[in-house]
């Protein structure tokens, strides 16, 4: 029976039933958004999404060295993260829907996949601009 309060079909990830081993896989799911499965469907686009996500990097680390200013890199942040919405419909497809300790996923919107993305990388910035500000590396 189909659930009503899902907007998508459900998708069950590789990693949904791997018991304890599941909360790694499912940490590296949401920091590495390629796929053997992307990689076989576009590579062009999944190899360009790999190269910006490795110069996204390398700005994060001249961000550290003091080379690039916090505009920079928030530049820089915010052309990968709309990347990787691209990079992410093509390999991981998904979202999960409920609560963060559930285990319901759905097949991902271009909306879901922007909002996804979005979130998850406002946050990891923001704690990289945190980390960096209190080592003293970033001066805002």
């Amino acid at each position: 029976m189909v659930d009503p309060r899902i907007l998508t079909e459900a998708v069950t990830p590789p990693y949904a039933d791997k018991g304890a081993v599941r909360l790694v896989a499912e940490l590296w799911d949401h920091l590495w958004p390629w796929s053997r499965r992307g990689f076989e469907r576009q590579r062009l686009i999944q190899a360009a999404g790999l190269a910006l996500a490795i110069a996204a990097s390398l700005a994060w680390v001249l961000a550290a060295l003091g080379s690039l200013t916090p505009g920079a890199i928030i530049g820089w942040w915010f052309g990968w993260s709309v990347f990787e919405v691209i990079v992410r419909l093509g390999s991981k497809p998904y979202v999960k829907d409920g609560p963060w300790w559930g285990r319901c996923y759905r097949k991902a919107s271009l909306m879901d996949m922007v909002c996804y993305v979005g979130f998850k990388n406002l946050l990891i910035g923001a704690t990289l601009f945190i980390a960096l500000k209190s080592l003293g590396l970033l001066v805002l």
